[in-house]
């Protein structure tokens, strides 16, 4: 018998959360569900080539992750997951199988595996651009652009998972956090001044003011807020109103969340850069911030000036 691929593992981990009365730790899932794979010790104990974990460990998770995404399955808590209300509607007797294409009829599936954000999804909607034309098979994709699409999947779900747990703690834990994004961005002078500069003002609509180089030669206002609400135009005025009164010329305002289209066009006119929760796990993400690499590849190429015999 070979190892399950992640899509064939889909189904009979669905079957498994609707046997369940709760919530269940995703490790415990795992390993019930090899438990009754039919899979020997030495097949479960194969190993990614990186060593990291078990090729059936590693495929349970694609696996829970594509559900996730197509809103099949729902996690209440870190490392818990549950069968969805949506997951829950799906007639698993009849279901012989579960693949890319049945998920494609989930627009959040959708959304996600063609990289689609909602800002995105909405110029679409307005230029009528039919889904079906952005769907392209392996076989029509070059090496390089299944490399590069997949690493920009791989991103976006570190992105999702990163931002979920940004907002799983507390307000304290999200100063901090930008405190640390601003230093390895290179702003803030030390760690120790950045950290006392944020969280420590109550001047109507500003957070923190940390320094923009090493000299302290001009400062920026920070509005730094762990919402779920999306960020309107009256925050922005708010904001601006705040630095106003402190006569200062430079603004950010950070969110776990987003902005409307109006708080965008008001921030434009005054030079405050906005940055919302896309924007903040991406600069994590650049920045090793609350991340670290699981592997790296190498693509080589031929060394054509090598192989010239002019050169010898």
């Amino acid at each position: 018998m070979s190892l399950p691929t992640y899509d064939q593992l889909m189904l009979p981990l669905l079957k498994l959360l609707s046997e369940q009365q709760e919530a269940i730790k995703f490790g415990e899932m795992a390993r019930l569900l090899a438990e009754s794979s039919g899979l020997s010790q030495e097949e479960l104990s194969l190993r990614l080539s990186s060593g990291t974990k078990t090729v059936f460990y590693d495929r349970t998770g694609w696996a829970k992750t594509y559900l996730a995404k197509a809103g099949l399955i729902n996690q209440p808590k870190r490392g818990f997951c549950e069968l969805s209300p949506i997951g829950r509607q799906l007639d698993l007797v009849k279901l012989t199988s579960i693949t890319n294409e049945f998920l494609m009829q989930f627009e959040s599936f959708s959304n996600y595996k063609l990289g689609i954000s909602k800002e995105k999804h909405e110029i679409q909607q307005e230029k009528n651009i039919d889904r079906t034309l952005l769907k392209k098979s392996d076989d029509q994709r070059t090496p390089d652009e299944i490399i590069i699409e997949t690493t920009e999947l791989l991103k976006e779900s570190l992105k999702s998972d990163l931002l979920k747990l940004v907002k799983e703690n507390n307000p304290a834990f999200f100063e901090r956090l930008v405190v640390d994004l601003l230093v390895a961005m290179g702003y803030g002078g030390s760690h120790q001044d950045a950290a006392q500069a944020i969280g420590k003002t109550s001047d109507g609509g500003i957070d923190g003011i940390i320094s923009e180089d090493r000299l302290g030669l001009d400062k920026i206002y920070i509005q730094a807020k762990r919402w779920e609400n999306t960020v309107g135009r009256p925050d922005i005025q708010q904001f601006k109103g705040a630095l106003a009164d402190q006569v200062a010329k430079k603004g950010v305002f950070i969110t776990t969340s987003t902005f409307s289209k109006e708080a965008k066009e008001s921030a434009g006119k005054s030079g405050i850069v906005l940055i919302d929760g896309d924007k903040l796990t991406s600069l994590m993400i650049e920045f090793g911030l609350g991340v670290q690499v699981e592997r790296s590849f190498h693509i080589y190429k031929i060394d054509q000036d090598r192989f010239d015999e002019e050169n010898f």
